[in-house]
């Protein structure tokens, strides 16, 4: 395959593009701002739909439940995409659906608006983990073989060092906001969700633009989704000849699954446990981001000299032990050290 450096910088933007949500959406900002507007009265209960429950096991239950959604929705979407060769169009699919739900956060005030909060929340996390789905697809048609390992850094340090930008920018819009002309840290703060959802759709233009469109076609019918069906079902049994990779993919499973506990509830932990405010919380962001862009550059490197397995084996390592570390954590400066580490596996 012939290395077309405009594409693969193309595709490495989108990271740059999307990483804006899991950063501040995800981790950063948007945490701080949930858990200050739902917690009122000295209680952290809120009621949804008539519900009383916690307002962080009902955020964590949001997210649980769009994970969900695309685990379900996936399989079928992406045999289809393979069918037609639309891969392209899911991903601005996806990425107009999670862009359009951050814009819409504006719109989360209060306790009142909680259901809408919640539903936004579970959009744009749609739009975010199945959009890289097709994202990912991508990678094999546009990277030679050999440097695979290395274009995908590049992708997630293009996206690290996007995303740490808007987090400044955010910071700085929150931090003085009167004289911005805000009218307090509340609607400063819904503003910076509209800068990420008009962030993830402009810089999403020029992989749209660039991306080569798949060379198989089929056409569109009424048996669509048959059809989608058919591909996925014949990758399934494809994968009952593969034994390595049927291992690898329950393996991947529970990894992924501990992973993605960490990232999406450390903020809460540290609110709500540690009982940090924005003035320790963004230092430790900003130390994962500034250490993941070493971090997925160094394990590239790795994976070249020593292969995949070594390089992964080492990385699940430092997980475990930061799982048993974690456990420990009382106070700021370990919150510090786990950060640190975080960011050096998370690529």
């Amino acid at each position: 395959m012939k290395r077309n450096n405009k594409v693969i910088n193309a595709w490495c933007t989108y990271d740059m593009a999307n990483s804006v949500y899991n950063l501040v959406i995800n981790t950063a900002i948007f945490p701080i701002y949930y858990t200050a507007v739902t917690s009122v009265n000295n209680t952290d209960k809120v009621s949804f739909f008539g519900i009383e429950v916690v307002n962080s096991v009902l955020y964590s239950y949001a997210i649980s439940f769009s994970y969900l959604i695309s685990a379900a929705l996936l399989p079928i979407l992406s045999g289809i995409a393979d069918y037609t060769g639309k891969k392209k169009n899911y991903l601005k699919l996806f990425t107009y659906i999670g862009a359009s739900a951050c814009i819409g956060l504006v719109f989360f005030k209060d306790v009142n608006t909680i259901e809408w909060g919640i539903l936004c929340v579970v959009l744009a996390s749609i739009g975010y983990s199945s959009g890289l789905v097709f994202y990912d697809a991508f990678l094999p048609e546009i990277a030679p073989k050999n440097m695979a390992d290395r274009i995908s850094a590049r992708g997630y340090s293009f996206g690290y060092a996007g995303s740490v930008v808007l987090l400044l920018i955010s910071i700085v819009i929150t931090q003085i906001p009167e004289q911005l002309g805000f009218s307090d840290v509340g609607q400063a703060t819904r503003f910076v969700f509209i800068l990420v959802g008009l962030w993830w759709i402009g810089f999403a233009q020029i992989p749209f633009r660039l991306l080569p469109d798949s060379s198989y076609h089929q056409k569109i019918n009424r048996d669509i989704f048959k059809n989608g069906y058919r591909a996925m079902k014949k990758v399934f049994y494809k994968l009952r000849e593969l034994t390595h990779m049927k291992i690898y993919l329950i393996a991947f499973f529970f990894y992924n699954m501990g992973v993605q506990t960490i990232m999406l509830l450390a903020i809460l932990f540290g609110t709500k446990e540690l009982q940090l405010g924005a003035a320790e919380l963004i230092p430790a962001i900003i130390i994962i981001q500034f250490v993941a862009i070493l971090g997925a550059i160094l394990f590239a490197r790795l994976s070249d000299y020593r292969g995949n397995i070594f390089s992964l084996s080492m990385m699940i390592l430092i997980w475990i032990g930061i799982c048993i570390y974690g456990y420990g954590v009382t106070e700021v400066y370990q919150f510090y050290i786990v950060a640190g580490l975080v960011g050096l596996v998370m690529g």
